[in-house]
Order: C-alpha cells, then sequence, then structure tokens
C-alpha cells in the first residue's frame, strides 16, 4: 500500500506503521521546516516591535515580544545608520527641550538638523535621556556635551535653540555653540503679555473659558448644544479649550466659540446654569481680537515647521507682522481690541529689532534667495549684515588649501638674507592673501545679492544646489545656516510622542526602555 507525503508528495510504502513516514519526515522536512520557522519567528518578531514602536503599544500586547532583546538590537542598528548620515554633513543645528513624565521623571531631548548630501534637509532625534539631577546650567552643558561626543559632532554643532528659561540660556552659554531663541516660545510670551496689558480683554478670556469649560465638562449641556446645532442645520463643532502655555489655543478656543455664538446662546437658554454667554459688545470685541491675531497663528505653524527651512524667515515674518498688525489695528473699532493691536505691534517691533542683531537670524535671511535684504527693518543692521556675510565668506576662502606651493630660494647663498626678510615676507604674504580672499568674497556676495529673488514657493534649498558652482562659499554658508530650525518645537514633538508612550497603562518602563522605544518611533 502507497501514501504520499502531503510536503514533497513523495510516495512512501505503508506496512500497518508510520515508521517509514517518520523516518521520511525527519530525514527530508525537519531541518527545513525548523529552519523556515526561525526565519518566519524573526519575520513576526521584527513586525511585532516595529507595531509596538509605531503605534506606542504596550509590551504586554503580546508575550515575550521583547525576551530576546529585539527592541534593543533595533535601535542599536537605527542609531549606527543615524551616525552615518551625520558623518557626512558639514554642519548640523540642535534643538532641545526638557520633560516630566507622569511619573514625575525628568527628561532632556536634543534633536540635530542638517542639510544632507543631496541638499536636503534632515531631521534625527539624539536622544532622550533621563535626567535624575537638578536642572542647573552646569549639569544640562554636561548632558548636551555628552550628546555631541556621543554622536561625533562637537565640531560640527553651530546652534542650540531653546525656549528663554534662565537655565537653558546659562547652558548654552557654557557650550561653544551660538544660541538661538525659541520664536514659538517669543511670539507666545509677547501675545500673553499683551493680553495681559489690556485692562478688561483678561477678565474677557475668563468668562469664556468658563463658559468652554462648562460645554466641555458637563455631559447635558454637551449633548443640548450638539442638538440645537443640528436643529440649526449647522455641522456639530465642539468647543476647543486653551492651554495656558500655549498662546494659539487661547486663538483657537475664542474663534470656535465665536462660530457657534448663536448656538451656544440657545443652549444656555435651555440649560440651568448661571453662566451667562459674552454680550455684543463682547463679542464684537472677540471677533476683533481674533482678526488681529490671526497672522501670528499663521506665522506660528509658518515657523514650527521641521520639514522647510524656517530661521530664515524669522525676521521677514516679523517685518510682515508689524506691518500687517499696525493696518489691521486702524481699522478696529472696539476699545480693547485697538489696545491689544497697538500692544502687539510695539512687542514684535521690539523682537524684530533683537533678531535683526543676532547672527544665527541674520545670515540664514541673507542666505535665503526668496528674501536676502527685504525682511530688514532697519538699513543698518542690513549693512552690518551684509559685512559680516562678506566676512564668513572671506573666512571660508582662505581657508582652502592653496595650490601653489611655497616659493623656495634659488640659491644657498640667500638662505641667510631670505631669513633675514623672512618675517616681512610673510607678513606681505598674508596681507595680499587677506586682501584677495576679501576681494573675492565681495564679488561673490554681491553677485548673489544682485541676481533676482525667488518666487516665494520656489525651494531655497533646490536653488543653492543648482547654485553650488557659481557661489561656492556661499554655498557651504548656505549648508551651515539654513538648516537652523526657528524653534524647539521638534522636541516638544517628541514629548508628545514620549506622553503616548508613558501613558498610565504603561507607567512602569524604566526610563531606558521608554529612550530607545521614543528614538526609534521618531527615526524610523
Amino acid at each position: 500500500m502507497k501514501v504520499k507525503c502531503l510536503l514533497c508528495h513523495k510516495e512512501l510504502t505503508y506496512s500497518n506503521n508510520t515508521s517509514s513516514m517518520i523516518r521520511h519526515y525527519r530525514a527530508i522536512h525537519e531541518n527545513a521546516q525548523s529552519a523556515g520557522s526561525g526565519f518566519r519567528k524573526t519575520t513576526v518578531d521584527e513586525a511585532l516591535v516595529n507595531m509596538v514602536v509605531k503605534d506606542s503599544q504596550p509590551f504586554s500586547i503580546v508575550e515575550d515580544v521583547d525576551s530576546k532583546g529585539n527592541g534593543g538590537q533595533r535601535y542599536e542598528e537605527a542609531k549606527e545608520k543615524a551616525k552615518e548620515k551625520l558623518q557626512q554633513v558639514v554642519s548640523v543645528s540642535l534643538t532641545s527641550d526638557m520633560w516630566t513624565s507622569i511619573n514625575m521623571e525628568a527628561y532632556l531631548a536634543v534633536t540635530c538638523h542638517y542639510i544632507d548630501g543631496e541638499d536636503r534637509l534632515g531631521t534625527i532625534l539624539l536622544g532622550v535621556e533621563h535626567f535624575p539631577t537638578t536642572h542647573t546650567a552646569e549639569n544640562l552643558a554636561l548632558a548636551h556635551t555628552k550628546f555631541m561626543e556621543e554622536w561625533g559632532i562637537q565640531d560640527k554643532a553651530k546652534c542650540l535653540v531653546t525656549d528663554a528659561a534662565a537655565n537653558m540660556i546659562a547652558c548654552v552659554n557654557l557650550l561653544n555653540v551660538r544660541h538661538a531663541l525659541c520664536i514659538a516660545h517669543s511670539l507666545n510670551l509677547i501675545v500673553r503679555k499683551s493680553f495681559d496689558e489690556v485692562p478688561g480683554l483678561a477678565e474677557l478670556r475668563a468668562k469664556c473659558r468658563k463658559m468652554v469649560t462648562y460645554f466641555r465638562t458637563s455631559t447635558t449641556a454637551k449633548e443640548t448644544l450638539a442638538a440645537v446645532q443640528k436643529q440649526m442645520g449647522r455641522p456639530v463643532l465642539k468647543m476647543i479649550i486653551e492651554v495656558d502655555t500655549r498662546w494659539n489655543s487661547t486663538f483657537s478656543m475664542l474663534q470656535r466659540l465665536y462660530e457657534v455664538r448663536e448656538p451656544v446662546g440657545a443652549a444656555l437658554a435651555s440649560l440651568r446654569t448661571d453662566i451667562t454667554p459674552p454680550t455684543s459688545l463682547e463679542y464684537a470685541t472677540i471677533k476683533e481680537a481674533i482678526q488681529v491675531l490671526a497672522p501670528f497663528q499663521q506665522a506660528t505653524v509658518e515657523l514650527s515647521g521641521e520639514k522647510w527651512v524656517s530661521a530664515s524667515k524669522i525676521i521677514p515674518l516679523l517685518k510682515m507682522l508689524s506691518h500687517t498688525t499696525q493696518t489691521k489695528t486702524e481699522s478696529l473699532t472696539t476699545h480693547m481690541a485697538r489696545q491689544l493691536g497697538a500692544n502687539l505691534v510695539r512687542r514684535v517691533i521690539d523682537r524684530s529689532l533683537k533678531a535683526e542683531a543676532i547672527t544665527v537670524m541674520t545670515m540664514p535671511t541673507l542666505l535665503y534667495p526668496r528674501f536676502k535684504k527685504l525682511g530688514f527693518l532697519r538699513p543698518t543692521k542690513l549693512d552690518e549684515a551684509v559685512t559680516r556675510l562678506k566676512g564668513n565668506c572671506a573666512e571660508i576662502i582662505r581657508n582652502i588649501p592653496s595650490s601653489t606651493p611655497p616659493q623656495q630660494p634659488e640659491t644657498s647663498q640667500s638662505t641667510d638674507n631670505n631669513d633675514l626678510w623672512h618675517l616681512l615676507d610673510t607678513t606681505v604674504g598674508q596681507s595680499r592673501q587677506s586682501s584677495s580672499a576679501t576681494a573675492d568674497a565681495t564679488i561673490e556676495v554681491d553677485r548673489y545679492l544682485r541676481e533676482v529673488n525667488l518666487e516665494r514657493h520656489e525651494d531655497p534649498l533646490l536653488y543653492w544646489s543648482k547654485q553650488k558652482h557659481q557661489y561656492p562659499n556661499l554655498y557651504q554658508l548656505a549648508l551651515t545656516y539654513l538648516c537652523t530650525p526657528a524653534s524647539s518645537v521638534p522636541c516638544e514633538r517628541v514629548f508628545s510622542k514620549a506622553g503616548e508612550i508613558v501613558s498610565k497603562k504603561r507607567n512602569r518602563l524604566n526610563p531606558n526602555t521608554v529612550k530607545k522605544l521614543i528614538f526609534l518611533n521618531k527615526n524610523q
């Protein structure tokens, strides 16, 4: 009697027992099955690690997914690939921020921004380190130095973007990098202080917040508002609550409240509550406040991106903000909104004047072929910035190795005379070289600045990629300055993801695991 193997379809002799079939399986299929199973297990493990990392799932979603260190292996592999990328770049800029988890454990995050060999903007999260020590400037400086040394970028890091915390500012002063204040934090302070300086506006904001909180926390109020919106044939929109640390959340709260003001009034009329809606004059103030704040919302979004060149937009956008806000303020009718507009204009101009005195702000603006000299408020600061750009360009030219070998004495008899004149000859040679470098830099910069500016939607990095041979020294400066982000928002986005990873359901993750999971999530 014959039987057929279901794996290879070979016919085997059957003699009332399974001995021949077992021997066949062990000889032919067992090793193959084992090898195949091992491969499939590795593939499945990798897929599970990807799911845990990308979707911030707990390890308990599967049993022993990380028992053989797959997550750790993936972390080391990803880190090595990231290091290889940074070895190829000319310069990098960093952003840094602190965060406290649900377990009250402090973490420091550092992101790295660069322009790669194909003239594309890139971002790498260097790490999220547990920071159990006190947050002094010295401890922060040591942590940043450790990051830079570990990644081999201590000589490439040119700028560090942070918020305005005193310990962060003092930390940067201890490092060999330039400092740039996060423009998103600066705009937040500008709007918050402008609000607080208007009598009655803080009270109106508090009144709106109280009403919004009521509609967000009361199930009855929430359902009533939704029902009223449906009856009016409107889309069901939920209230938005502000966050104290984000001025644009106040903008969103007021904008949504004004949008649903009629359904809110109708809903409050049918609810048993002592909360009263804003008066018609207060709604008029809210409407005009939204109008004057809208450009700040647009600027905040524009300057918080990490996928496009952003630091070079700070000076031009501040100039446009002051002009636009001034124009809008002149047409306002409510007293509080006009005061708010005047405060905003004054504070934006003050911030703009400070930005025009900072190298890491002026150089990216000049090297941004859309703007060049157009973004500056003061002609004197523009002239200083152009002079500084020419100086930086000349420095690059001087550091280019000379292709002409030094002239050697023709005879041994002239050696003594050459020694006698050596100091003067050296001084003259250096002077000639310096003069030549300055002249060459002036020609290159002036030629670049005379070119027609790009359209606003054209890609500045594509421009420099095409013009790298036309302006070789300015191209090197573009690689250095155009990678700087305008804000430290990239780090804040890291901590937004960290909050998902260290959630209430995953609050027992140790800091080392947190570090690896966040790193993999941001760098894959």
